[in-house]
């Protein structure tokens, strides 16, 4: 079946590795986001959402992020002239979204954006009803854990780690940051499955995630990921790797946080032959052109 009328084609001829690191990070944020972004445990390299807003969506189009922490994807999407719709579980990062979004309003861009705090669990639930089958585009990272996130401060006694953590540990069920690693799988595959529901036919999930290893065992998140597409009804089309890392003269230009670089010491010092992380991979999900509308499953609407 053809593809509906502005759906790029997922599975269409292109690069597999995305150059989304020739600035840094906070380079890349410089600006563009306000300073009260910084604080997040975890954020999305701006060019990551907008390689994949360039390469799955065309102007006019509807972009979602369920789990939109400062608002990465959204601020992307109005940059580039599509509409954003944001989804985040915390406060405090709603709230800073919101921010980033009226930051990025007055900075001319083109598209429109939104922000509503909830559980992305209940996605069809939040959007109105208007919206299901009308997203374009999903781009979004589950969350890891403090294994990988978080910020140093150098001072007299030591380094010190800060915003590693999300708040609200209370609320198990709602916050994925302190699920267990098969709750963070079944929650997310609620999400994927309410993404299914505002999608387009043809639409595009595009989902960052990297193995991280805790307690010395492996965490395969990305094929945890693949395995809650399918269960959600989607169809993967293509795995791609997002650069961490610059590429210089053909070279890997690495950019470790310090707790990387201290983990894989430590580790060859052990004799454990471990590597710098230098990507992330990408898998992209499709909304299959099978005329089913989706359906929220029982507990989401």
């Amino acid at each position: 079946m053809p593809e509906q009328a502005g759906t790029p084609d997922p599975a269409a001829n292109r690069m597999s590795v995305w150059a989304t690191a020739q600035q840094t990070g906070p380079a890349q944020r410089k600006g563009r986001y306000v300073p009260e972004s910084t604080a997040h445990p975890a954020r999305m390299l701006p060019a990551i959402a907008a390689h994949a807003i360039a390469t799955y969506t065309r102007p006019g189009d509807i972009v979602l992020d369920p789990m939109c922490g400062i608002g990465t994807t959204i601020v992307e999407a109005m940059h580039a002239g599509r509409d954003g719709i944001g989804v985040e579980y915390e406060a405090q990062w709603a709230a800073v979204a919101d921010l980033n979004v009226r930051h990025t309003q007055t900075a001319g861009a083109t598209g429109r954006g939104m922000i509503t705090r909830g559980d992305g669990t209940r996605l069809t639930a939040i959007l109105p009803a208007h919206l299901h089958g009308q997203v374009a585009l999903v781009v979004t990272s589950p969350p890891y854990g403090p294994a990988v996130h978080g910020h140093i401060t150098a001072g007299p006694d030591g380094v010190t780690k800060t915003a590693a953590t999300y708040g609200d540990r209370d609320d198990e069920r709602g916050n994925l940051a302190h699920q267990t690693q098969n709750g963070l799988v079944d929650a997310f595959t609620h999400i994927l499955r309410g993404c299914r529901v505002v999608l387009r036919p043809g639409g595009v999930v595009v989902v960052t995630a990297r193995p991280y290893r805790k307690r010395g065992e492996l965490i395969d998140l990305p094929s945890a990921v693949i395995a809650a597409g399918l269960a959600a009804g989607l169809e993967p089309v293509e795995r791609c790797v997002a650069l961490l890392a610059g590429v210089r003269a053909g070279k890997i230009i690495a950019r470790p946080s310090f707790f990387q670089l201290q983990t894989v010491r430590k580790a060859r010092a052990g004799g454990i032959p471990l590597h710098l992380i230098s990507h992330e991979d990408v898998l992209v999900l499709r909304r299959p052109h099978d005329g089913r509308p989706g359906h929220p499953e029982v507990g989401e609407g």
